[in-house]
């Protein structure tokens, strides 16, 4: 067959094409040469061009990381991953060493093509580069946004809200004739962790537009795993050519449309003396106090388009991050019956007969075996598995005297991994909240065997924020209702789907039977 220079593989093309895998082959001889230094970590062998990206097939890249590791590494392992050199840090005292030890070193973010479309140049706080930029919004952050005081002023939004979730629920078991069916508690979960949320943010359940639905369904498989366009960055067509951008500008686009919405009915309520417009409009919400920084303090660096950026991430984090973990915990508990025997005597017996309003955040903090199965739920389950990834942007680092690490290294905490090491955990792949009995070990970034929200400087920020709807929603599950699979499964289902979020692959369905009074 004679292909003809107007066809798809034409001379152009082809030579494009050549130029393309030249480069690409240059580059890789110029990371081949840095990594195999004598202090290199070490790591498996690489093919040319694509690095490590064969070993890497598959959609549970956590757990293949650590099997790698394991034959590797185990404590720092070396990939190349495409242009990326990366190192994957898979045990606790190499987790140290880079978010402890030489936490400013690695406290950069590697540039992620999604990020920083969606959130407007990464004008968030999880993606924005290290600098004074990122240290004077996280004070913001620390001081105004997520402080005690703050997470405790939305407690009424999630004391209703999850008020609302069990009178549904209760009313979906009286749905055919008296008899309980299973529930999707997936949705449900996602419901009320959006609705809590939206309120705390924007102070209303915004009601979202299909395309502001789209971003907040699509944002995990955008952010989560390995883009092609990320691996080639110096293929700067490439997110172009595949679409992805073009994908991702009609994400952002979608929520700029309804973020810029909410900012003006916040401005307009305030030049009419009002601060919210739902039932409790004594409260601020998120982006009234941002609004307030940006008037009445010398703070320049919030500007309309960090109101967006930061609000929309707190709203997609908070949704995410604490449905997924609920999720989990409900599993898990129905996986393990004791388990779930004992949270429900627990919680029946510090909140009686849950009559007069008397069930509320007021008792939660006596709910210690509650608090444990949390706690190996993250641990089991850690909501982002590879925690976002860092990089030593300005400086070699020597990592405790044993590897040099190359300045511009993507750096991969594999969060999963650590919290599974049977070094730290007897029967680390079993779930068992009593390890936590008189243990000082939390999930804080304190203790580098359990490290679900990271540790450092660049820990997860809002902790405090989305754990309070967590333990209230689980409390209230388990107070309400009996729980059991229908009666056709005869097991639950683990299977995990990765993302930016580790999630459930399918929806969690369970039948709730009323115990006692229901709200």
């Amino acid at each position: 067959m004679i292909i003809s220079s107007t066809s798809f593989f034409s001379i152009p093309f082809i030579s494009t094409l050549l130029a393309i895998i030249l480069a690409a082959t240059l580059l890789f001889i110029r990371n081949h040469r840095i990594n195999l230094s004598r202090n290199s970590p070490p790591g498996p062998w690489k093919l040319p061009i694509i690095g490590n990206i064969h070993q890497m097939v598959g959609d549970q890249p956590h757990r293949r990381l650590r099997d790698l590791a394991r034959k590797y590494g185990p404590d720092v392992m070396r990939l190349q991953l495409g242009e990326l050199s990366c190192i994957v840090i898979s045990t606790p005292e190499a987790a140290k060493l880079v978010m402890k030890t030489h936490d400013i070193a690695f406290a950069s973010r590697p540039y992620i093509l999604a990020t920083d479309v969606l959130f407007y140049g990464r004008k968030d706080i999880g993606f924005a580069p290290y600098g004074e930029y990122w240290r004077q919004l996280r004070k913001i952050c620390t001081l105004e946004l997520f402080s005690a005081k703050r997470v405790e002023s939305f407690r009424h939004i999630r004391e209703q809200e999850v008020s609302n979730l069990v009178a549904s629920l209760a009313l979906s078991c009286h749905a055919e004739a008296g008899k309980s069916g299973p529930v999707d508690l997936t949705r449900a979960l996602f419901t009320v962790t959006s609705t809590v949320t939206s309120r705390a943010v924007f102070g209303k359940v915004q009601q979202l537009s299909g395309a502001f639905q789209t971003v907040l369904d699509n944002y995990s498989d955008a952010t989560g795993g390995f883009k092609i366009s990320d691996l080639y960055p110096s293929l700067t067509l490439l997110p172009t050519l595949t679409g992805f951008r073009a994908k991702l500008e009609k994400m952002r686009e979608a929520a700029d449309s309804v973020l810029d919405q909410i900012i003006d009915e916040h401005q307009l309520r305030r030049r009419a003396g009002m601060k919210s417009n739902d039932d409790y409009n004594e409260k601020e919400d998120l982006v009234d106090v941002l609004l307030n920084i940006q008037e009445n303090q010398d703070v320049e660096v919030i500007t309309p388009e960090v109101i967006k950026a930061v609000t929309l991430e707190i709203f997609i984090a908070g949704v995410d991050t604490a449905a997924t973990t609920l999720e989990w915990t409900m599993s898990e508990m129905i996986k393990n019956s004791g388990v779930l025997e004992k949270a429900q005597r627990e919680v029946r017996e510090v909140f009686g007969d849950g009559e007069n309003n008397n069930f509320n955040e007021a008792r939660l903090h006596q709910l210690k075996y509650l608090d444990m199965v949390i706690s190996e739920s993250l641990r089991l389950h850690p909501p982002v598995p590879l925690l976002a990834p860092r990089e030593n942007k300005d400086q070699k680092v020597e990592l405790n005297s044993s590897y040099d690490i190359p300045m511009n290294t993507y750096v991969i905490v594999n969060a999963w991994a650590i919290n599974r090491d049977s070094r730290y955990w007897t029967e680390a792949e079993r779930f068992y909240p009593e390890r936590f009995i008189d243990c000082p070990i939390d999930y804080n970034g304190t203790n580098f065997h359990f490290i679900p929200f990271g540790a450092g400087r660049r820990m997860c920020a809002g902790v405090s924020f989305g754990m309070a709807v967590v333990k209230l929603t689980l409390a209230s599950l388990l107070f309400h209702f009996d729980w059991t699979l229908p009666a056709e499964q005869k097991s639950i289902d683990m299977t995990e789907c990765f993302g930016m979020t580790l999630r459930r692959q399918y929806p969690l369905r369970l039948i709730p039977f009323p115990y006692g009074p229901v709200l």
